[in-house]
């Protein structure tokens, strides 16, 4: 399987990068900073097609095309972000990902961030290790949250919502990239400590399952297990961090 995944991200990978060529076709979804493409669209397309043909009895839960909710978790359930970083795909053509994970009875048992324009797969299973292509990497330091860099959602560190500026303020700096899944690599590559935000289920689904095999924590924001079928606002850290975030700035 994990071969097969691989191929398949290369592919749609080298169709995006082809597509930055041509004129793209961008709609609004709930807003103008909603986005979608046709390429968010068609990749997602391409990899349900890819899993109903090799495993038709699995789940799939997407972003696109009414895939955003799911019924059961029973089984096993693919989570797939055709495009994570919409705006920076149409506006920059960089900082994107491709995000797909595969759980099993609720469970995440495989994860893949692909960073298409670097061409950096970032993936592990359960058990297995997190790798940077074919590099198995080792996990960052737990360093506090004052001696690291934070990802943040631009909207939660201007209004300062679950005290997210007090949070960036008591760090080393905030960092926005605008894509969930550059977030995670750069806990994952030891960049950053943590990442605060808002987000969906497949914004998340595959950074969980390799920020496990590298001990972070994670969360809603309220230190809850996250639901899996909403958007929601989002905690990952280091475990020094992220028990420093909980005690002195969300149940203080």
């Amino acid at each position: 399987m994990i071969i097969e995944i691989k191929e398949w991200l290369k592919e749609a990978a080298g169709y995006i990068r082809v597509s930055l060529t041509n004129e793209l076709s961008v709609s609004q979804k709930s807003g103008r900073k909603d986005l979608v493409t046709n390429i968010d669209e068609e990749t997602q397309l391409f990899f349900i097609k890819k899993i109903n043909e090799r495993y038709p009895q699995d789940r799939i839960l997407a972003e696109e095309k009414g895939f955003d909710t799911i019924d059961s978790f029973a089984g096993r359930v693919w989570i797939i972000d055709p495009i994570d970083g919409t705006m920076n795909f149409v506006m920059e053509q960089e900082n994107f990902c491709i995000m797909i994970a595969v759980y099993e009875e609720g469970i995440g048992q495989l994860g893949f961030i692909y960073d298409v324009m670097k061409d950096e797969l970032y993936w592990g299973g359960k058990n297995s290790g997190v790798f940077l292509n074919d590099r198995k990497l080792t996990p960052p330091k737990d360093l506090p949250l004052s001696q690291g860099l934070i990802g943040m959602n631009a909207y939660m560190y201007k209004k300062n919502i679950y005290s997210a500026g007090e949070i960036g303020n008591r760090s080393m700096g905030i960092r926005v990239s605008g894509c969930a899944g550059v977030e995670l690599i750069a806990m994952l590559k030891g960049n950053h400590i943590g990442y605060i935000s808002n987000l969906s289920p497949w914004d998340y689904a595959a950074g969980l399952v390799l920020l496990n095999e590298f001990g972070f924590k994670y969360s809603n924001i309220e230190g809850k297990p996250l639901a899996f079928d909403k958007r929601e606002y989002f905690l990952a850290a280091t475990p020094a961090a992220y028990n420093e975030i909980q005690e002195n700035f969300i149940h203080e």
